[in-house]
């Protein structure tokens, strides 16, 4: 089937004007991108080199931490030796470090060599980055844990973040490999996430993003978690049985980088094509977002609010679905408003119009439509029900033309024009005739 040429340009026409807040947002913020090195090895890695280095052409400050781990594994197999693992940390010893060298040597001339490529009619034509690479972790060794001499695998001492910042200043992309060197003159084997939650650390980062090989998902039904706090990822690792370590070595990350002030740690499945981008320039992203407190918040609504309102509530007049309202009317009325607010932008709003010490209308209740997802609607309803008690209301109203059953499936009653209260009654519009609910909310449980 050809699709329509000018519904194409529609579509890349708004993505690209959604996107420009973005854009504008990301210019000289520092992101810290991890990747394993299945990556490295993975067909379509010269999508993310492409990816990489537009991040680098749109002024983003961009350091990149690789993982050699199946490099490594395949390295010993080559001489007939199994890696050896304890608590899920590799013990290096002399052989495995010769093979954690190689894999480093390899890994980074290939990503040197293919963000240096520059073919015309290619992504990467006209990009011209410059790769630095160097000595900027100080490391020591883990040590003897549990009896268990771990060798030459070690533990971040120190980032020398004056140095990565002197290169991100050049506008060079720094390439940082997971091994640190020693005072003494000593190599030692590192862990890639922790190499990148201590770089992020050092460096202050906006953003640490950790590239996986599964997407952090709900397990009964595997959809992707869009986000959580903190509290929330530790309780995933600590709740769920078998906690893919695929997924629970990032999560720590995440946790441990957030608890250091990150505000934000993105967990992208890098199967997926182009998701950097699609994490880092759309709204609701594809990844799941890490952050110390709730990304998103609900709170009152206050005058800067206003044309978020109505955005979200002027389509839905003009579907007959909201009674129409003025801009000077919600000006009078904004302390009745509640909205859910994410980085600015308003994605939905309720009012709690009180009519006398009992009952309320529950009025303008409305989910932006690009955003009627992740239980919002529910979200701000369980918000304005809280508000109501704290006001000592028992009952809650709405009238509804068109979304009466969304209210019935969440416990409100249809009931007679007659029993609403006298004011209420007053101010019914007999034109619209919407239908007449109530939800008894004098009981703990709503």
């Amino acid at each position: 089937m050809i699709k329509n040429p000018e519904q194409s340009q529609s579509t890349f026409v708004n993505w690209f004007r959604d996107s420009a807040p973005y854009i504008h947002a990301h210019r000289s913020r520092t992101f810290v991108v991890s990747f394993g090195g299945e990556v490295v090895l993975s067909a379509n890695f010269s999508h993310h080199i492409h990816d990489f280095a537009l991040l680098n052409s749109l002024g983003i400050r961009l350091v990149l931490i690789h993982g050699i781990r199946p490099q490594i594994n395949h390295g010993l197999q080559k001489q007939g030796l199994s890696s050896k693992f304890h608590h899920n940390l590799r013990i290096t010893d002399k052989i495995a470090l010769e093979c954690v060298k190689q894999a480093v040597s390899v890994a980074r001339i290939e990503i040197e060599a293919l963000l240096s490529m520059g073919l015309a009619n290619s992504p990467m034509s006209g990009a011209k980055v410059r790769i630095s690479s160097g000595n900027f972790v100080t490391a020591k060794p883990i040590g003897v844990i549990d009896g268990i001499d771990y060798c030459h695998t070690g533990k971040v001492r120190r980032i020398d973040s004056e140095a990565i910042h002197q290169q991100l200043n050049q506008n060079n992309v720094v390439l940082i490999s997971p091994i640190g060197y020693s005072p003494s003159g000593e190599i030692f084997n590192l862990c890639a996430e922790k190499v990148a939650t201590e770089v992020a650390i050092a460096l202050q980062a906006e953003k640490l993003i950790l590239m996986t090989e599964k997407s952090c998902c709900h397990l009964p039904n595997q959809q992707t978690i869009p986000q959580m706090t903190v509290a929330e990822a530790q309780n995933f690792i600590n709740e769920t049985v078998n906690v893919d370590d695929n997924i629970k070595r990032p999560l720590t990350a995440a946790i441990q980088a957030c608890k250091a002030g990150i505000k934000r740690v993105h967990l992208v499945n890098r199967k997926q094509e182009g998701v950097l981008l699609l994490e880092l320039f759309s709204h609701n992203g594809i990844g799941t977002l890490i952050s110390a407190l709730a990304f998103e918040k609900i709170r009152p609504a206050t005058l800067d609010d206003i044309k978020g309102i109505l955005n979200i509530i002027v389509p839905l007049e003009k579907q007959g679905k909201l009674i129409e309202r003025s801009q000077q009317n919600l000006e009078r009325q904004i302390a009745d408003y509640m909205v859910i607010e994410s980085d600015g932008l308003i994605l939905g709003c309720a009012a709690l119009q009180s009519d006398n010490q009992h009952s309320a209308v529950l009025a303008c209740v409305a989910i932006h439509t690009d955003y009627r997802k992740a239980q919002r609607g529910n979200k701000l309803l369980e918000a304005v029900y809280k508000q109501a008690k704290q006001q000592g209301l028992t009952q809650l109203f709405v009238l509804s033309t068109q979304t009466m059953h969304w209210f019935i499936e969440r416990g409100f009653q249809p009931i007679a024009i007659t029993e609403l209260p006298a004011q209420l009654k007053q101010n019914y519009n007999n034109q619209r005739n919407p239908k007449v609910l109530v939800k008894d909310i004098s009981d703990d449980g709503y």
